[in-house]
């Protein structure tokens, strides 16, 4: 007789189902590097760092995490070598029109945040497209931050937030943090409780910078093609050890 399929909870019997994260965000950093140690240009980094995407997207969705966020381009990501931003913006297009009907099949919903009107057409056509074919699903948030900085983050919500006050709509004193976030562009979902970067780079570069001001903070010296599931069962192993005391004391948490 067939030994019966593992559940995914008898797959990771160390894992605390109860204690998992409900948003981890990921810094996808090292695909050219990953490509130039192996004599290949830039952008076949990119294409298996794609292959990532998906791998780490099916064990969020395996698990039950509701929110994961990708830095999949940058503001400062522009000042690359004009070719790779363009084939950069091409794969895009590729990886939404292969990945969307399993991505609808799975119940994941496609979102974006950044400042997408300053995408190329064709870019910005395919991505809309593909969150307006996965809006009602509800497994997974799959959101890709394009042409996104943290910075620019804070600042749109801030004029947002001054247009009111100069139309009268709300008064300076009743603005806090709460309503600070509800203009950022991630107001519908929580703040990350995970920051993962690959590539052993130890700086957040401008990702989510008002968001994870709580976040547990994970540096992985891998490249992010080189990144697997069990890379990410390890960071949540990791994740499940740290005591989070929110500027509280040990005591006071148990």
């Amino acid at each position: 007789m067939a030994e019966a399929k593992k559940s995914i909870r008898d797959k990771y019997p160390d894992i605390d189902f109860a204690k998992l994260p409900q948003h981890v965000a990921i810094i996808m950093d090292g695909n050219g590097r990953w490509a130039k140690a192996r004599g290949k240009p830039r952008i076949f980094g990119h294409r298996q760092g794609a292959k990532t995407v998906r791998r780490i997207t099916e064990i969020c969705a395996e698990l039950g995490i509701p929110y994961l966020t990708l830095y999949a381009f940058s503001t400062e990501n522009w000042r690359r070598p004009r070719e790779e931003v363009q084939t950069l913006m091409r794969l895009l297009i590729e990886a939404i029109q292969e990945e969307i009907d399993e991505l609808d099949q799975n119940d994941i919903r496609l979102n974006a945040i950044g400042d997408i009107d300053g995408l190329p057409p064709a870019t910005r056509h395919a991505l809309i497209e593909g969150m307006r074919r996965t809006r009602d699903n509800s497994r997974l948030c799959l959101t890709l931050a394009l042409n996104y900085s943290g910075r620019w983050d804070i600042v749109q919500a801030a004029k947002a937030i001054a247009k009111k006050v100069g139309d009268g709509l709300v008064a300076p004193n009743a603005i806090d943090e709460a309503y600070f976030s509800k203009h950022l562009s991630t107001a519908d979902m929580p703040d990350p409780e995970i920051l993962i970067r690959t590539s052993g780079e130890y700086r957040v570069s401008n990702f989510l910078l008002w968001q994870i001001a709580y976040a547990e903070l994970f540096f992985v010296p891998v490249y992010w093609p080189d990144f697997d599931k069990s890379h990410f069962i390890q960071v949540l192993r990791d994740f499940q050890k740290r005591e989070r005391r929110f500027g509280m004391i040990s005591e006071q948490i148990r």
